[in-house]
């Protein structure tokens, strides 16, 4: 069994046979794929995993020999985390370090908890808000809220991606939006 210890970028991105991005699988997992011939590696990480009597580089993307078909979510599920990655971790009011979550529309004035009402938020800006709307202060976002889209939010979540996995995954910079 070659010798896996997890490293800085211990994840590797799987696509489908026809290049589509799955999922992402432990560096160990990849190999195991590789190895047993229902991958093949697309991109190559840094280092060489090296058993008794094989080395195999470290796998960074890995494309599946056969086609699998997977029923994706239409949506990408709302968390703090994720709503921390989709802002940028950067507060939506003032563009400060964000530490928290504050709804656009308050909860207790019958806003719902959506990623269109959802944004993050330094400390400071969301103890001033309270329980009042942006438009009550005069204060305004410098992004809408919106889900997000692309392959690169399905497949990752939250994660940040591997810089060698942008040639499959959508990860453009989102168009500035004001309110």
């Amino acid at each position: 069994m070659p010798d896996i210890r997890p490293t800085a970028g211990s994840g590797a991105l799987v696509l489908n046979a026809t290049y589509e991005p799955l999922c992402v699988v432990s560096v160990r997992r990849a190999a195991i794929l590789v190895l047993s011939a229902k991958a093949v590696c697309v991109a190559d990480g840094e280092g060489i995993l090296h058993s008794a009597r094989n080395a195999l580089p470290v796998p960074s993307v890995v494309r599946l020999t056969r086609y699998v078909r997977v029923p994706y979510r239409t949506h990408v599920g709302l968390s703090r985390r994720a709503v921390f990655a989709r802002d940028g971790w950067r507060c939506a009011y003032c563009r400060g370090p964000a530490e928290t979550i504050d709804h656009v529309f308050p909860r207790s004035r019958g806003g719902r908890h959506a990623w269109e009402n959802v944004v993050a938020a330094c400390a400071r800006c969301n103890h001033t808000k309270g329980d009042k709307t942006p438009a009550e202060l005069g204060w305004r976002l410098h992004h809408l809220p919106a889900a997000p889209k692309g392959a690169a939010w399905r497949v990752l979540g939250h994660r940040a991606p591997d810089p060698r996995w942008a040639d499959w995954l959508d990860l453009r910079e989102p168009e500035p939006e004001a309110a």
